[in-house]
């Protein structure tokens, strides 16, 4: 093994038992930097010969890929952390990645589905044959009408829905509660879902607890099997699935609202942030979306 294997082992194992790092960040670690390895030995140094121009030519290969700035910001921490634990354990004499900035992180818009493309989703969503559709349209129409997140969607309990409410108690990030809102079309179809949801109980529970239950290990319908069928839906619905995930209709929700002219507050409140910063980025959304359309549909603007 080289140098560089053998520092990205000790590295690896410091980050198991001195920062009680877990198991999937350590192996989103290991990929990063086998990555990063890969292209400095292609550049002939590796990992551990790197000079700073080698790694600020892998921070802007990085960008040249076209990875996501999440993905790239990922993998250009994983260097920085190695060469300060080699620079710490004095196995190298400089951190190459230190003098090299990274480029400024922008907040990137959200994806956003059309008030349109969520009827349709919902409608293939709920096309699926007999009680599956029901239970799959009624978890896309909950996550559109609540802008419920898919761990809160999934970990709703029966009791919840059972005296059909207008509004959820859900809990949030940090255990923090909220108010989600819920329509009468959200709530019909919820009514409609609960005649066939006993088809979906583990056999031998009809004490389960959970809204969505699933004979699965976890006793109920898990985020990763609503995400493929949403990708299904999308596909039967003629939208790229690329563009849909289980976030994508939270961030319909709150686009949605503002076009409609909700206050951002409110807004804010509904969706459980804690920084309306962190609301504030659906404003520019909504905008760009209506200036769209004063752009394309005013009388003016076809003159």
């Amino acid at each position: 093994m080289s140098r560089g294997g053998d520092w990205t082992e000790a590295f690896l194992e410091m980050m198991s038992v001195e920062r009680a790092a877990a198991r999937n960040t350590l192996n989103a670690y290991a990929r990063d930097l086998a990555d990063a390895g890969a292209f400095l030995a292609a550049r002939g140094p590796g990992l551990d010969g790197a000079s700073a121009e080698d790694v600020e030519a892998y921070f802007a290969d990085l960008g040249a890929r076209g990875l996501s700035p999440a993905t790239a910001a990922r993998r250009r921490a994983a260097v920085r952390q190695f060469y300060r634990f080699v620079l710490g354990e004095g196995w190298r004499t400089d951190d190459p990645s230190r003098r090299v900035e990274a480029p400024k992180k922008g907040r990137p818009l959200p994806k956003i589905l059309s008030r349109e493309e969520m009827d349709r989703l919902i409608a293939a969503a709920a096309a699926r044959d007999g009680a599956q559709g029901l239970r799959f349209g009624c978890m896309v129409e909950l996550a559109y009408a609540s802008g419920l997140r898919i761990s809160e969607l999934t970990a709703l309990p029966l009791a919840a829905l059972a005296r059909d409410p207008a509004y959820l108690i859900v809990e949030g990030k940090g255990g923090k509660e909220r108010l989600a809102p819920l329509n009468d079309t959200a709530r019909a179809t919820v009514k409609a879902y609960l005649d066939v949801r006993p088809q979906f109980l583990p056999k031998g529970d009809k004490a389960n607890p959970w809204l969505f239950p699933s004979r699965g290990k976890a006793g109920r319908l898990t985020p990763r099997r609503f995400a493929q069928v949403l990708d299904e839906a999308a596909a039967d619905a003629g939208i790229d699935p690329v563009r849909v995930s289980p976030h994508v209709l939270r961030h319909a929700f709150a686009t949605h609202l503002l076009e409609g002219g909700a206050d951002l507050r409110v807004v804010q409140k509904l969706l459980g942030h804690a920084d309306i910063g962190t609301t504030q980025i659906y404003t520019h959304v909504a905008t760009d979306r209506l200036r769209e359309v004063v752009a394309t549909k005013h009388p003016l603007a076809k003159k």
